[in-house]
Parts: structure tokens; sequence; C-alpha cells
């Protein structure tokens, strides 16, 4: 039975969980309107762009919640150590402790990299750009900083697909206690 959604940012969650459930080429129409409870006329009412307007959107949303939850804080507080730990919190909560894969890194492996490779660019650069001015700030040189939060993007993306590949949440739970202790070793 099809349902009745206010604003299309409502659909938003579902129609993430779907592309990282599906990949993008994966997430039929049929798999949207099974998760979204919504007929075919209403989703392209919100998206008249079809499937792939619906993973830009999906994209403006993880950046949205990332630029306001983890970017802006690491690039604005006053005490960088914490920042970083807030960071690291924020990370596992979002990923749900490893249970969670990151969409945008799905994007970025898939044969959609293209279409989307603005955006998924973005969201990987404004994090280690972001990461690496909180370094800085605490007192690592500029190649340091740089250094240790290409390192810390690099080790979130890697243990989300170690946790992912053997089944092993805590995989990914490991993997940020050790980044923190690099990410904060001499702060």
């Amino acid at each position: 039975m099809a349902r009745t959604v206010a604003e299309r940012s409502d659909i938003l969650p579902v129609l993430g969980e779907v592309f990282r459930e599906h990949g993008y080429e994966g997430a039929s129409l049929a798999h949207i309107t099974a998760r979204t409870g919504l007929g075919k006329g209403s989703l392209y009412h919100f998206f008249p762009g079809g499937k792939e307007e619906m993973a830009a959107a999906v994209l403006r949303e993880i950046d949205g919640w990332f630029e306001a939850n983890v970017y802006a804080p690491l690039r604005a507080d006053e005490d960088p150590a914490a920042a970083i730990r807030d960071m690291l919190a924020r990370t596992d909560a979002y990923f749900r402790s490893g249970r969670r894969v990151c969409l945008v890194g799905v994007f970025a492996l898939g044969e959609v990299r293209d279409r989307f490779g603005e955006q998924v660019a973005s969201y990987f650069a404004r994090w280690r750009d972001a990461l690496a001015a909180a370094l800085a700030r605490a007192g690592l040189t500029s190649a340091e900083a740089d250094d240790r939060a290409e390192e810390a993007v690099l080790a979130i993306q890697g243990a989300l697909v170690l946790a992912r590949a053997l089944n092993d949440p805590a995989v990914f739970g490991r993997a940020l206690a050790r980044l923190g202790r690099r990410l904060l070793d001499g702060l």
C-alpha cells in the first residue's frame, strides 16, 4: 500500500539505505518503491530526474550531515583535540559502530563514480582538509597534519570495508581507537 509523504526529505534516509544495500546500479525502482512505500508516480513527483536525482539528493543529505557534525567543528573548534575526539565519536555513531557502509565510498568504487565524481571527491577532500586544519592548529607541521589526516580518512574507510567483509563490526571500533591514539599523539 502506497503511503503519503509530505516532503521528499522524509524519504531520503530510506533511499540512502536502499543505495547502501544494493549500490546505485542494483537499486531498482522495485527495490525503491518497496522500501519507501511510494508508488512510481509519487517518486517521480519528488524526483523528476529519477534515480540519479534521488542519489544526488541522498549524497547532498550526507554531505550536509558531515559538514555540520564533522567538518565545521574540526575547522572551528578552539580545542582541536576535543574536536578530533568528537569527530571519532560522531563517525562511530554515524556508521553505527561499523554496521553501516559508507554510501559515498560505495559510489566512489562503483560504475557510477564518474556520474557523482564531484560530490564524492568533495566529501573525502573536505574531511581530510578539515582534519588537517585541526591537527595544524594543535601544533603539527602542515606536512605532518596533512599526512595524519589522509591516513585517518584511509583508516576509517578501510575499517568500514574490513568490518563488513569479516562481518565483525568490532573491527571498526578497534580501528577508531587506534586512530584516535595516532591522531592525538603528541598534541
